[in-house]
């Protein structure tokens, strides 16, 4: 597991109010061997972990690949059935408004997702929002692919939180 060291900002998180926000770890999702994005989680202190959906948090995702909209939004829904319980309703209500909320995206783009507990999601590329969920019970889903305790990814996610682990927090 590589190590994580405390850092500054990112310069797209001075701009949003998500004061002391500190890193807490990186790493990469793969798929069949392919880079599809780098991801670093960025939380205030007090984070913890196992109850992700309490804290505000920026995620930062950084494409290797091309996607549209469509396809990410379309993905997001399936791996936020592993997260939890919604309705079909629910389901296509959250994938139309993520694919309004969110641009295309090609290998390089950097897309910043700040989430709010009870408000919902927004999300930033090149310093600018670019669309916004606002959902609570999405938002806290849609974070939960990286962050729950049941994410297709477990091992991203132990990346992810690795430095709230190592500093003794839950």
């Amino acid at each position: 597991m590589p190590a994580v060291a405390a850092v500054a900002p990112l310069p797209e998180l001075a701009k949003v109010p998500l004061a002391g926000a500190r890193m807490a770890g990186q790493g990469t999702m793969r798929f069949l061997g392919f880079d599809i994005y780098r991801a670093r989680l960025w939380v205030q202190p007090g984070f913890d972990a196992d109850n992700y959906g309490a804290h505000p948090l920026a995620l930062e995702l950084t494409y290797q690949r091309s996607f549209t909209a469509e396809t990410i939004a379309r993905r997001s829904i399936e791996e936020m059935r592993r997260v939890g319980r919604f309705t079909p309703r629910q389901a296509a209500r959250w994938q139309q408004a993520l694919q309004q909320a969110l641009p295309d995206v090609k290998p390089g783009d950097r897309l910043l997702g700040l989430y709010q507990p009870g408000a919902g999601a927004v999300f930033q590329m090149g310093g600018r929002v670019v669309g916004e969920v606002p959902d609570a019970e999405f938002a806290r889903l849609f974070f939960g692919i990286w962050l729950s305790p049941n994410t297709s990814e477990p091992g991203l996610r132990q990346e992810l939180i690795a430095a709230t682990r190592a500093a003794g927090q839950p």
